[in-house]
């Protein structure tokens, strides 16, 4: 008997493993290999890099035959000759997926080089419970009309203050909306550094925040004080995210003691964004394209497969035609969400969502301004030497970079 030809995927964690082994029939004759690296510290990269640099000497068991990659470095692989074009190994109806997920994927001239198996339009996750109190109004609707400027939500977040509340529970909460909207990039095309108005509007508001303690300066995106605030006596009002946050990232706010699972809804917010997503990358040189381009189009195409990710994993698709009929069905909802049909609302939010302005060095540029100015909102340094270590963080990373 034959041995099995082994088909070696790149992953930073489990989620889409989980989601390849319960929805995926890996054809006979293929035993699959994850190689899955955390994140942390650059690793994933750093080993993933590695692996391609070495792809065209590689045995055929070694070699890379599909990886995963995050919106905020794709560009980094779309734009490589490290990556090749899905559409020459038979990935080539995108009539059901969002648009700008086959943009994100695709290189300068446009060759697609992978696929999202989700969208991931980000909204404002509120309690409803606080909302009432501080809006008179748990009603997604009406909670939109009046969040729907950043005018509006500074303002609320003053009356969110007088009733006792945080308007947000981190420095760092608004962050994504802001820079989703920038007209232009982190990098110009005399290779300096620049800050677009979208990142001084996000600065400045969350100067205002701090100041007035609208919002905790004490804690990043992913900190524990921020998760606190998601139990049931947490006083904060509003969290940024897309499906995937609040079905896997609010684990407080579900807990079945402490939390408050039912006490939320989602809505637009004053700015539409999208936050994250996984692509499915085909690097150069597989010996495997025919698998690969099955899985792309399994994840993307497949409505059985689509249906199953939105129904029993809470996500939102890349499939057009699956997500409207969720959005369709009046029986569908979230419990989480106190019935909500949250695939309605980001089915709406979708077209508002753009691709621009991305570059290789979005990922080091926004985490890099956040983690150095988090010393400043916490005032262990002040603005200029905060500036000044994001600086020096960018040209140690990328020393042909010209900053301020």
């Amino acid at each position: 008997m034959p041995r099995a030809r082994l088909f070696n995927i790149y992953a930073w964690n489990e989620e889409f493993k989980g989601f390849f082994e319960k929805y995926y029939t890996v054809p006979e004759g293929y035993t699959v290999n994850w190689i899955i690296t955390p994140s942390d510290n650059n690793a994933y990269q750093d080993k993933l890099d590695t692996a391609l640099l070495n792809q065209a000497n590689a045995s055929t068991d070694d070699k890379v035959d599909m990886f995963l990659a995050e919106a905020d470095y794709i560009q980094k692989y779309a734009d490589s000759e490290f990556t090749q074009d899905i559409t020459a190994m038979g990935v080539t109806d995108f009539s059901n997926t969002y648009g700008y997920t086959v943009q994100a994927a695709s290189d300068a001239d446009g060759v697609v080089k992978g696929v999202s198996f989700q969208c991931c339009p980000s909204a404002l996750i509120y309690r409803r419970s606080i909302a009432k109190d501080v809006l008179g109004t748990d009603d997604p609707a009406e909670v939109q009309a009046k969040l729907d400027s950043w005018e509006k939500f500074e303002a609320v977040a003053a009356d969110a203050k007088a009733k006792g509340y945080y308007m947000t529970a981190s420095f760092a909460e608004t962050y994504r909306p802001f820079s989703n909207n920038c007209t232009s990039p982190w990098v110009n095309e005399n290779n300096e550094l620049q800050f677009d108005p979208m990142i001084e509007a996000w600065i400045a508001q969350t100067e205002k925040f701090v100041e007035n303690e609208y919002t905790l300066a004490n804690s990043g995106i992913w900190d524990q004080p921020k998760n606190d605030q998601m139990f049931k006596d947490g006083k904060t009002m509003c969290f940024f995210g897309p499906a995937w946050y609040f079905n896997f990232c609010m684990g407080n706010a579900q807990d079945p003691e402490k939390g408050c699972s039912g006490d939320w809804a989602i809505c637009e917010g004053p700015a539409a964004h999208f936050w994250g997503g996984t692509w499915l990358m085909a690097p150069a040189g597989t010996d495997n394209a025919d698998v690969v381009a099955d899985i792309m189009n399994t994840f993307i195409n497949n409505e059985e497969v689509c249906t199953a990710l939105v129904a029993n994993e809470a996500q939102f698709s890349n499939n057009k035609a699956v997500n409207a009929k969720f959005a369709e069905d009046p029986n569908y909802g979230s419990a989480f969400l106190g019935g909500q049909n949250d695939v309605a609302v980001f089915s709406a939010m979708t077209d508002n969502i753009v691709w621009e302005n991305h570059t290789i060095y979005d990922q080091a540029c926004n985490e890099g301004l956040q983690n150095k100015l988090q010393e400043y909102f916490q005032g262990l340094v002040d603005k200029d030497t905060a500036l000044n270590n994001f600086y020096k963080d960018i040209n140690e990373k990328y020393p042909d970079v010209v900053t301020p």
